[in-house]
């Protein structure tokens, strides 16, 4: 790959992965709610299960959408429900105190499972695919691609949750920790709209 291109990729990886959206914005309130330590997993499962979406993405398992387009239709109604289903968590989570007992924060599998239904990650890998492959060097490009993302994303994810982590004291209110999960909750439920949008507008006559 050459420099110019694979500079530009590290750009976009970071960009992309440091920026808002629902990946981050749970990281945020699992830094808030459990600690740094206890996030690890959900961290590492963003990170290697996108890294393992865009390896699939750009072996053509995103075609498969381009040809069957309900499959796709379906897919984002499926992370519609579930991403508003966790927002109703994010809502419902205890006071720090509570939540390190009572509640438990995303799994490694959980969080790989996620990047499946997250219309941000379904952007972002097939863009990269897109972007930043070469056609006469496509595999060892798309793999270069796939290592760039996952050692420039966790990196940048942590800092989400590193920040939650250090709002935990002044969240240790539980009337304070309620406001900032609802918040939280309504930004995630928020970041679903453009895809309610886009089914709505697919679905007029």
């Amino acid at each position: 790959m050459p420099v110019d291109l694979l500079l530009a990729l590290i750009v976009f990886a970071f960009v992309t992965s440091i920026t808002p959206g629902p990946n981050n914005l749970m990281l945020l309130a699992s830094g808030v709610n459990f600690g740094f330590r206890r996030t690890i997993p959900h961290m590492l499962g963003i990170s290697l299960g996108h890294a393992f979406m865009l390896v699939l993405v750009g072996l053509g398992f995103g075609e498969i959408f381009k040809l069957y387009p309900p499959a796709y239709t379906g897919l984002k109604v499926l992370g519609v429900v579930y991403m508003l289903w966790l927002a109703w968590r994010v809502a419902n989570s205890g006071p720090v105190r509570q939540s390190a007992g009572r509640a438990k924060p995303m799994t490694f599998l959980g969080a790989a499972a996620f990047q499946w239904v997250n219309p941000k990650a379904w952007i972002i890998s097939i863009g990269a695919c897109a972007a930043y492959t070469v056609a006469d060097r496509y595999f060892a490009t798309l793999l270069i691609v796939a290592l760039v993302f996952p050692l420039t994303n966790l990196p940048s994810v942590s800092v989400w949750a590193m920040f939650g982590t250090s709002m935990r004291r002044v969240l240790g209110d539980p009337a304070r920790v309620r406001v900032f999960n609802i918040g939280m909750a309504l930004l995630l439920a928020a970041s679903v709209v453009p895809t309610v949008l886009d089914l709505l507008e697919a679905a007029r006559p």
